[in-house]
C-alpha cells in the first residue's frame, strides 16, 4: 500500500461522519456499533464522540483501548483508522467539542450526568478510494 500524508487523509475525511467503532471486550470479543463525529470535522489524528460513561463501548475501552473506525461512503471511499482510545471528561474539551444537535442524546448539554468523550488518536489510518489506495502511520 502506498504511503499517505496525514493531509491526504484529512481531506477524505473532511465530510465523513458516521463510522462503526470496534471494541475488544474482556474475552477477547469484538463489538462494532455506528457512530458520529458530528460532522464535519478537520481531521488531525484523532476522532472524537460523545457517549456515556456506563456505556458497554466505555466499559470496553476501559479495559483494552485497541479501537477501530471503519467509514464508507456511496462514492466507494472506504477508511479504517486502528489506533487506540481514551474517555475524557474535561469540561472545557466538552464545550469544545459540543454541538447543539447533541441535545437530543444529551438533554442538559456539557452537564447531562455521565457524559463524557471517546477519544480515537490513530496509529494507522488505511484508505481505499475506487482505483487509488495508501495509507497513513503515525510516528
Amino acid at each position: 500500500m502506498k504511503k499517505a500524508s496525514l493531509q491526504t487523509i484529512a481531506k477524505k475525511m473532511k465530510d465523513l461522519d458516521f463510522c462503526m467503532m470496534t471494541t475488544v471486550d474482556g474475552k477477547g470479543i469484538t463489538h462494532s456499533r455506528p457512530m458520529s463525529n458530528n460532522g464535519k470535522v478537520e481531521y488531525d489524528g484523532d476522532s472524537w464522540f460523545f457517549t456515556y460513561e456506563d456505556s458497554n463501548k466505555v466499559q470496553q475501552i476501559k479495559n483494552d483501548h485497541r479501537v477501530s473506525l471503519i467509514y464508507q461512503t456511496d462514492d466507494m471511499l472506504f477508511i479504517d483508522c486502528y489506533g487506540t482510545a481514551t474517555i475524557v471528561k474535561d469540561k472545557e474539551v466538552l464545550q469544545e467539542k459540543w454541538i447543539d444537535e447533541l441535545e437530543q442524546w444529551f438533554p442538559e448539554g456539557i452537564d447531562t450526568p455521565g457524559i463524557c468523550l471517546v477519544k480515537v488518536t490513530s496509529k494507522r489510518v488505511s484508505f481505499w478510494h475506487k482505483e487509488e489506495e495508501g495509507e497513513y502511520i503515525s510516528s
